[in-house]
């Protein structure tokens, strides 16, 4: 029997696993993947953003600038990469210059100050590799990149250090509330009692929110690819190159990641399947058509790898977030991109949902608490191989200790993807090419597994 059960093992359930566990409760994490952080939150733009274009007024608006303080003070301390390197926000013809202005007094409202309307001369002069064409622009000096691996991650170790107990594998195929309790009961037969239940599901907190016995809102993923450009392009961008947003999306970005390379996305695309995680040739040429016109020299760079990721968009516009007294459940829904930023804000968001319908709780001892510190992974901090140690991915200098380590950990890599997202392994020009065997064979021998058993080969 635990007090609270989070359900969703992604940054926003990871984040609220890590806040419950530092008050004296039983808590439980589960994912329906066998790892944390494995779906939606491992596939965005990786920007901490300042909020400066919410909607004002919005629970979107306030929980992104709530959380883009927070995470931005707990960030350095976990080890988790965070690079200050400010946006542009690039307009590209007269209607768009005009509207900078209402832009700059939006952030206000959001309370962000420090945006700035520049001509087109100032902003050529802070990022020239432009293409022609620029009318204007306006300077957010606060955002920031951040690593969207190891956030989630680092929640959940945190959490586990702290008490939670994870399960994996975990897919909720049906509840049942009863008088004092909910049973959560897996696709795979598995049972878990809870007093309460908080919904950070994702792409499938509409059929949660369902089984609970409520409407409101539909899950209608949002399809964004992005390509990923070779560290060599690194130096035509100081700055985050952001589009003038629309109603519908916020366009295509061009960014700097903390790995050293420059992103180009996300598209924008609704779909009906909320699997569908591949890229598509109209969607890769789209973005290669925009990034010539944004970033010409891009283009001639190359290409480290696609992907693709699905963000939780509804048919409202903002957060859908909800406390239900009756069956002891609070629903964390329709967080898309921001959700990465908003993270640690929407975690105390539920703390206050789960008090207000009748969780009493209290804080645990400072002394009682654990941190964490992850190996950090971005070009500006310290990385292992620069401390010695054999080098088994010379692409992203990746260590063999680091890939032990990886498979020993608290929250342990299960799979090359789990590896990947926590040393960087095989994300490089070769994409394994030369490595993945002698990579797969350290992994599998760390934790014990055949090397087919490791790689999930039959």
């Amino acid at each position: 029997m635990f007090d609270v059960t989070v359900v969703g093992g992604g940054v926003i359930g990871c984040a609220v696993a890590r806040e419950l566990t530092r008050r004296d409760l039983a808590v439980a994490l589960v994912e329906a993947r066998n790892d944390v952080g494995a779906g939606t939150s491992k596939a965005n733009t990786a920007i901490l953003h300042t909020g400066f274009d919410a909607t004002p007024g919005s629970t979107e608006s306030r929980l992104v600038a709530r959380g883009y303080e927070l995470l931005r003070a707990y960030a350095p301390n976990a080890g988790i990469s965070v690079e200050e390197t400010g946006a542009v926000l690039v307009a590209w013809d007269d209607e768009q210059a005009e509207s900078l202005p209402t832009l700059a007094a939006k952030a206000a409202a959001n309370n962000y100050m420090h945006a700035e309307v520049i001509d087109a001369k100032e902003v050529r002069g802070l990022e020239p590799h432009l293409g022609d064409g620029v009318t204007g622009g306006m300077v957010v000096p606060g955002e920031h990149l951040v690593d969207p691996w190891t956030t989630p991650i680092a929640f959940a170790t945190e959490a586990i250090l702290n008490g939670c107990q994870l399960f994996t594998g975990f897919a909720v195929a049906s509840c049942r509330v009863n008088a004092d309790s909910t049973t959560l009961v897996a696709a795979d037969g598995r049972v878990l009692r809870t007093r309460y239940v908080v919904n950070a599901a994702g792409l499938h907190g509409d059929t949660l929110h369902q089984l609970f016995g409520y409407t409101g809102f539909t899950i209608r993923p949002r399809r964004g690819e992005l390509i990923v450009f070779d560290k060599l392009a690194r130096p035509l961008l100081r700055h985050t190159i952001l589009p003038v947003p629309t109603a519908h999306t916020k366009g295509v970005l061009v960014a700097p990641t903390v790995f050293g390379n420059i992103m180009l996305g996300p598209t924008a695309d609704d779909i009906s399947d909320r699997s569908a995680t591949g890229s598509t040739k109209a969607g890769i040429d789209a973005l290669l058509m925009k990034g010539r016109r944004i970033l010409p020299a891009l283009l001639d760079e190359e290409v480290t790898a696609v992907y693709a990721g699905l963000r939780a968009a509804t048919e409202h516009s903002d957060y859908q977030l909800s406390a239900h007294a009756d069956n002891r459940y609070v629903c964390l829904g329709g967080i898309r991109s921001t959700g990465l930023t908003s993270s640690m804000a929407v975690a105390e968001e539920a703390v206050t949902l789960l008090s207000s319908i009748g969780l009493t709780m209290t804080m645990r001892d400072v002394g009682q608490l654990r941190d964490v510190r992850m190996t950090p992974l971005g070009e500006t901090d310290e990385r292992p191989y620069q401390r010695g140690g054999a080098v088994i991915c010379h692409c992203e200098r990746v260590t063999a200790k680091e890939i032990e380590a990886a498979v020993l950990s608290t929250v342990p890599a299960s799979d090359i993807d789990g590896l990947r997202r926590r040393t960087r392994v095989l994300a490089g020009r070769c994409q394994g090419f030369y490595c993945a065997a002698n990579v797969c064979a350290l992994a599998a021998k760390a934790s014990g597994r055949s090397m087919s058993e490791w790689m999930g080969v039959p």
